[in-house]
């Protein structure tokens, strides 16, 4: 394996395991901050380090904004809207499954837009599967599966959105930008689309002492320079080394990353059901990964056609 394509995956595998924790931090702030108002506090945070960060500029062309008006509706407004919701009215278990369908999507997107018939190969499909179904294992614990048709209708479009948001940023990584400009431009444009639902949301204006616990700043400021920053500036670089397909694929990890995270920090109990679920979810994306064919000179990202 090339040291780039290493790099990409590390960096894939970096940001699922991030992701995989996050639901600590958010837990805890449900109880204090609205949904919108934790999203919008994560962008400013992450704008504000990637600004620091890197200086370098992005020269305005609606040739390229489009792309990036894009990637900050579907992949920050859109998704984290759409999960947030579903969050409501249904339940995490089916959150949990229906989520692991976005690598399968984005395979779809790739096939339809790019021609890569690569992108749905038999290992592809037997991975999905495979991690689909220790998915369910890990997040059906001691529970029975119920549907939600509205709320699990609003993960689907969530897992779309994400699909969406994965090619357009492959689309961008054709142009050489740096990964973390990309970032920075696309989270602006997601809190440009998120501000117009303030007045939508359950806000407490009134209560600022939630400012001044020291937990809930640190746990803002992990979602905001980890989670958000760091997180989707290394989730951009794999899209960009990896492709969008494969770097979704590591999508399958989170559940199980969450669940062995609070077993070994929380002290949660794993039993046989959740250790199988493990492996299932790791083999299914070892068998993603896969290659059906090794073909010398395959061709590079930069003749894909446009999206229109």
């Amino acid at each position: 394996m090339e040291k780039n394509t290493l790099s990409g995956h590390f960096a894939a595998l970096f940001t699922t395991t991030v992701w995989g924790i996050t639901y600590v931090s958010t837990k805890y702030l449900v109880g204090s901050f609205a949904p919108t108002e934790i999203l919008i506090i994560r962008l400013a945070v992450a704008i504000s380090l990637l600004s620091i960060v890197c200086r370098r500029k992005i020269t305005f062309s609606f040739k390229t904004e489009k792309y990036f008006m894009l990637a900050g509706l579907t992949g920050i407004c859109l998704y984290f809207t759409l999960e947030n919701y579903a969050l409501t009215v249904t339940s995490a278990s089916n959150v949990g499954i229906i989520v692991a369908s976005a690598p399968l999507f984005t395979g779809i997107l790739s096939w339809i837009v790019y021609g890569d018939r690569q992108a749905l190969s038999w290992q592809f499909i037997t991975g999905f599967f495979l991690s689909v179904t220790g998915i369910a294992m890990l997040s059906l614990r001691g529970s029975d599966i119920s549907v939600h048709p509205a709320g699990d209708m609003l993960v689907i479009l969530a897992c779309i959105s994400w699909a969406v948001y994965s090619i357009t940023i492959k689309k961008i990584s054709s142009y050489g930008y740096n990964s973390i400009a990309v970032t920075r431009r696309v989270f602006l444009w997601g809190l440009l689309f998120i501000l117009p639902l303030i007045p939508f949301s359950n806000i407490n204006y009134s209560d600022l002492s939630r400012y001044a616990d020291p937990v809930s700043i640190s746990n803002l400021l992990f979602l905001g320079a980890v989670a958000s920053a760091a997180c989707f500036a290394s989730w951009n670089y794999a899209v960009k080394i990896i492709g969008a397909v494969k770097t979704c694929i590591y999508i399958y990890a989170g559940p199980a990353i969450t669940v062995l995270f609070a077993f070994l920090f929380l002290g949660e109990q794993l039993n046989l059901k959740g250790f199988t679920g493990c492996g299932l979810t790791t083999l299914g994306l070892v068998i993603s990964s896969l290659n059906r064919q090794q073909r010398k000179g395959r061709e590079n990202e930069k003749t894909h056609p446009e999206i229109n």
